[in-house]
């Protein structure tokens, strides 16, 4: 069919949408606006969003704190979950109705990430999924779990991926081995289902017993209240017999790293993800000494992503929602992922 009268005739009543945009930084300078409806070119498609969720970049991005120099205006947030509602001329891998997810690199399909498929983050150097329809290359996206709704499929782009990345990927994680989790954010969250489902063993950190008997309904084998033990690497190391762990998520940053490879076993893995808190410099001396493989994540690749789907449809793992906000309520999803209280994903439904 002629795709432009394809297009005229689905989106008769659709050729504004609501976007936000992030045209100064700061939650409350967060604008929601009307752009055309975009047009998908021939080897493009078009998705109807239902759905998107927070990251803590997200958060970073609007405020500022990520890129300073961030090129506005900008459609924020990387991960949504939508339908194709049109197709290019030259789209052979899909078709309307089809429940899609883009993925989060859009130029990064496969093999080892480089600065070029980097410059092609959702949300960051381009436009981003919180808008009512997005246009994307045909090879830009993956379908989504049939077990799935849209709203948990919105979680799996940028946090879920990350996960699989370091411990499948990265970490070659073997079902015997004991991983170490930090917090109960999304990426930690995540990780604890695919470790528990694969049969590895689980500790995790929090400052919250209500949040950690969660997790262990999740699955994990070890609590530790980080309020109550502040030298939660000693009580990792007390729980392994002082081998240390194999494993660790390291979603902290500055501020949990040197506790992180005091609790790594020798030969260990850590998975360096997340900045959620502040430190000095990391002293570089016990890391070698103890052989450690220190391995920076930065979400990963579709190929990753369609590996990942696969474990998640085989286990019918379910991603964990803490809260779903509506459209209009954008600023008070980011005020509620600012507050730190959620376990697990925060999501935005969006039509």
């Amino acid at each position: 069919p002629n795709t432009g009268l394809f297009i005229a005739s689905i989106f008769h009543h659709n050729l504004v949408m609501k976007t936000y945009e992030i045209q100064e930084f700061g939650i409350e300078n967060l604008a929601l606006v009307e752009r055309e409806t975009p047009q998908p070119k021939e080897t493009e498609f078009l998705v109807k969003f239902h759905a998107a969720s927070l990251n803590y970049r997200d958060l970073m991005m609007v405020k500022g704190w990520y890129n300073p120099k961030l090129k506005m205006p900008l459609v924020p947030f990387s991960d949504g979950a939508g339908e194709v509602v049109a197709i290019g001329e030259a789209v052979t891998k899909w078709k309307v109705g089809d429940r899609v997810m883009p993925i989060f690199m859009q130029g990064w399909l496969d093999g080892a990430v480089d600065f070029q498929k980097a410059r092609t983050a959702l949300g960051g150097d381009v436009d981003g999924v919180l808008r009512e329809f997005g246009a994307f290359d045909e090879n830009g996206l993956v379908c989504i779990p049939e077990h799935l709704s849209y709203e948990e499929a919105a979680t799996l782009p940028c946090a879920a991926v990350t996960a699989y990345h370091a411990l499948f990927c990265s970490g070659s994680l073997k079902p015997d081995e004991t991983v170490l989790l930090q917090g109960t954010g999304g990426v930690s969250i995540f990780a604890l289902q695919f470790a528990a489902h694969f049969g590895a063993k689980t500790i995790i950190t929090s400052s919250s017993d209500e949040k950690l008997k969660r997790a262990e309904e999740l699955g994990a084998n070890e609590l530790i209240n980080y309020k109550e033990r502040e030298d939660w690497d000693k009580a990792v190391l007390e729980l392994t017999g002082k081998r240390g762990v194999d494993h660790v998520v390291e979603v902290g940053g500055a501020g949990t790293l040197p506790k992180s490879i005091n609790a790594v076993k020798m030969g260990g893995h850590i998975a360096v993800i997340g900045v959620l808190s502040q430190g000095d410099g990391v002293n570089p001396i016990p890391i070698l000494q103890k052989s450690i493989k220190l391995q920076g994540i930065y979400v990963g690749s579709r190929q990753m992503f369609e590996d990942m789907n696969r474990l998640i449809s085989q286990n019918s793992i379910k991603p964990v929602i803490d809260k779903v906000f509506d459209f209009a309520e954008v600023k008070e999803a980011l005020k509620y992922m600012e507050d730190g209280a959620h376990f697990g994903k925060i999501v935005v439904k969006i039509q």
